[in-house]
């Protein structure tokens, strides 16, 4: 028989974390016994557990050990972490950590590290002296031979995000997707989101879609880039398509926007506004000599507002600015959402997951989608954070813009007074 004694703090009933982690000791045919428990009496105060469990044997234990660690129930007495030494570039340790896109700590001459880059599907890295340790969490393909990478699970504290206390900030967080909820009220929400991490400093990413200039949202969302609710945009290279083919041609995949009709030949009018930017250098270019004068990518450039375009094996042309190669892409998008507050994700799904994939849990992801199962899909893939808005993207992104035509908050301004 095995024994071992854990323990977990936080908003462990609101966040339904309690029933969880006694779920999951059943769940691997254990036994529990709870030793403490303080209830947490106001919304600043955490909840703590101690729970003894047991185990058949010491297999039986560690992937337990293993489970309750990613819902933040460590050992009492954890000891430091170990440490094992890679011997060779992009290959981890057999029994590497892999990490959570929960803040995690780990211990270090019984000093407990914050891990930094916090994302899911990582290894934690221990470098630099003696003396000032730090851990960053890298990507397998990143990995160095000679890098001090974590093993086991002793060590490690993982803390999840709790659920959201006050219920009026952003009510529907706690009802899951669904269709039958007002999308006035949701838009509300989101808005105060945004203002709420404009004031705090944070940025703002769109991961937009094609399906946003299709269904007429290309103005709402240019209208927020212009107002500076936007730090960056990340996207396929079918968006920029279509976005540069509607500005200049008048059309969205050959159908007209202005009457919803196809465009006699409408079905060449991409690969013409492919061949328009090829012609001017880049978008960029084709903005300076006047070539294109309105839509999104108009907007970002103008704005000195970043945006990425990752490329795809079903691209047509690419664009000029648009990243081929996947590792190039996927660099650009973790760089681009280092510092964000809200990530607001506009029919794509494969976009959407992406993005989620690189996000720590304390970002809030917001999935927009006509189709209930994306927003299920980016959250079943380990962004539990992400919460869905069943509507159409443009008429959401219409709503949106006419919550945010107040000017943006000055962080610069705030921070002087602080």
């Amino acid at each position: 028989m095995e024994q071992e004694v854990v323990e977990a703090e936080g908003h462990l009933i609101d966040s339904h974390l309690m029933e969880q982690i006694f779920d999951t000791v059943v769940e691997y045919n254990s036994r529990f016994e709870v030793e403490q428990f303080r209830i947490g009496r106001t919304n600043g105060d955490n909840s703590y557990l101690r729970l003894k469990v047991e185990a058949d044997n010491e297999g039986e234990m560690q992937l337990l050990l293993t489970r309750l660690l990613e819902l933040g129930c460590a050992p009492t007495d954890p000891g430091d972490a170990v440490l094992a030494t890679v011997e060779k570039d992009c290959c981890a340790p057999e029994d590497f950590y892999s990490t959570t896109n929960h803040k995690t700590l780990v211990r270090y001459k019984k000093h407990w590290i914050e891990v930094e880059n916090q994302r899911m599907d990582a290894m934690v890295v221990l470098e630099g002296p003696a003396e000032a340790k730090r851990a960053a969490c890298r990507r397998l393909r990143d990995l160095k031979a000679g890098d001090q990478v974590i093993v086991g699970m002793r060590g490690i504290r993982v803390m999840p995000e709790s659920k959201e206390r006050d219920r009026l900030s952003f009510a529907f967080m706690s009802n899951g997707v669904s269709s039958e909820r007002q999308v006035e009220s949701a838009v509300r929400q989101v808005a105060g989101l945004i203002r709420a991490a404009r004031e705090a400093g944070q940025k703002i990413i769109i991961v937009a879609g094609p399906v946003v200039i299709h269904t007429g949202g290309s103005p709402a969302m240019a209208k927020l880039i212009h107002g500076g609710w936007v730090q960056a945009m990340l996207a396929g290279n079918a968006l920029g398509v279509h976005d540069i083919e509607a500005a200049l041609l008048g059309t969205s995949l050959g159908v007209r926007q202005s009457d919803g009709r196809q465009e006699e030949h409408g079905h060449r009018n991409h690969m013409r506004a492919i061949n328009a930017i090829y012609h001017a250098g880049s978008i960029a270019k084709a903005v300076e000599t006047g070539k294109l004068k309105s839509g999104v990518m108009y907007e970002c450039v103008k704005a000195g507002i970043p945006f990425v375009l990752a490329g795809s094996l079903r691209d047509d042309g690419p664009l000029p600015d648009t990243i081929t190669d996947m590792n190039q892409a996927q660099d650009a998008y973790a760089e681009q959402i280092k510092g964000a507050g809200v990530v607001l994700c506009l029919g794509s799904m494969l976009h959407s997951i992406a993005t989620g994939n690189m996000l720590p849990s304390w970002v809030k992801l917001v999935c927009v989608d006509i189709n209930p199962a994306v927003a299920t899909k980016v959250s079943d893939r380990g962004t539990g954070q992400a919460v869905g808005v069943v509507t159409d993207v443009g008429l959401f992104l219409d709503l949106l813009a006419k919550n945010l035509e107040t000017p943006v908050p000055d962080t610069k301004a705030q921070e002087t007074k602080q």
